[in-house]
C-alpha cells in the first residue's frame, strides 16, 4: 500500500487494488511514484522495458510528478500510447500523440517512442502497431477510464473482452466524444473526431503491471460501475477487475459516496 501525503483508504475489488486519495494532485503524486518504483525495479534485472501511456487531462497530475521523478533511465524505455484520432492534421494539437509527447516524451526522452500513425490506412497503421507491440512482453500500462467505463477507445458498443485483434479502429460513443469537450479538449461536439485507432482490450491486458488514475467528480459513476457493477462491456473498465496485477488511484471525487 502506498505511504503516500493524502492516502484516504485502500480496498480490493475482486483482485483490482484501489487506493483513494483527499485530491488529485495526492493522487497522481502517488501513482507516479508507484509507477517509477516499478520501473526502477524493472530496469535493474532487465535491458529495457515496455510502457504503454494514456493521454488525457486526467493524467496530467500524475505525467507532471512522473517527468520529475530523478534516477529513472528513460533511454531504456519503450513508450507507446494506447489510441489515437482519425481525421486530425499530423500537426493538430489535439491529437493524443501530441499530448504525450509535450506532457512527458519531450521532456524525459525515452530512447524509443512509437507513435500511432491515424493520417495512414487505419487497417494498415493497426496491422503495423500491433506487430510492434508484440515483438515484447509489455511490462507496464499507465491507463485511465472514461466517463461511459471505456479504457483507450473501447466505448461499450465496440469493447471485446476477447477481441481477436490487438488494434483496431471504432467509432467513438456520443457520450465518450462529449467528454473530449467537457475536458476542454474540443470547443464543442461537432468538432470532435468520430473514428479513432484503439489498442483493444487484449492488448492493455498484455501488460504485467497495470496503473490506473481516474480523478474527478464526472468520473464517480464509472468508478462505481468498475468496483460494484457486473462485469461487463456495458462499463469495459470493469474487467480490471479481472486483471492480476493492477492498481485503480482515485480521489475524493472520482471514487464519491463510497469513501
Amino acid at each position: 500500500m502506498s505511504t503516500a501525503k493524502g492516502l484516504v483508504t485502500t480496498r480490493n475489488a475482486d483482485l483490482l487494488k484501489v487506493e483513494v486519495y483527499e485530491n488529485r494532485k495526492h493522487m497522481g503524486i502517488s501513482a507516479a511514484e508507484a509507477v517509477s518504483a516499478k520501473m526502477k525495479e524493472l530496469l535493474a534485472s532487465q535491458k529495457e522495458i515496455r510502457m504503454i501511456f494514456a493521454a488525457a487531462p486526467s493524467q496530467n497530475e500524475f505525467l507532471e510528478k512522473l517527468r520529475s521523478v530523478e534516477g529513472l533511465d528513460w533511454s531504456r524505455v519503450t513508450a507507446f500510447h494506447m489510441d489515437e484520432y482519425i481525421g486530425l492534421p499530423p500537426g493538430a494539437p489535439e491529437r493524443f500523440s501530441a499530448f504525450l509527447c509535450k506532457g512527458l516524451f519531450d521532456e524525459v526522452h525515452p530512447g524509443t517512442v512509437q507513435l500511432i500513425d491515424s493520417t495512414s490506412s487505419a487497417e494498415e497503421e493497426s496491422q503495423r502497431y500491433a506487430r510492434l507491440l508484440q515483438q515484447h512482453p509489455i511490462d507496464i500500462v499507465c491507463l485511465g477510464i472514461g466517463e461511459n467505463g471505456h479504457i483507450a477507445f473501447n466505448d461499450p458498443p465496440v469493447a471485446d473482452f476477447n477481441d481477436p485483434v490487438w488494434v483496431k479502429s471504432v467509432e467513438l460513443d456520443e457520450i465518450c466524444r462529449q467528454q473530449q469537450v467537457n475536458d476542454g479538449c474540443f470547443p464543442d461536439l461537432p468538432s470532435v473526431p468520430t473514428h479513432a485507432i484503439t489498442l483493444t482490450i487484449p492488448a492493455l491486458f498484455s501488460g504485467t503491471h497495470l496503473f490506473c488514475m481516474v480523478p474527478g467528480v464526472t468520473k464517480a459513476a464509472a468508478v462505481s460501475a468498475t468496483l460494484n457493477g457486473p462485469i461487463t462491456t456495458q462499463c469495459p473498465s470493469s474487467i480490471l477487475r479481472r486483471h492480476p496485477d493492477c492498481t485503480l488511484y482515485t480521489d475524493n471525487d472520482s471514487y464519491g459516496k463510497q469513501v
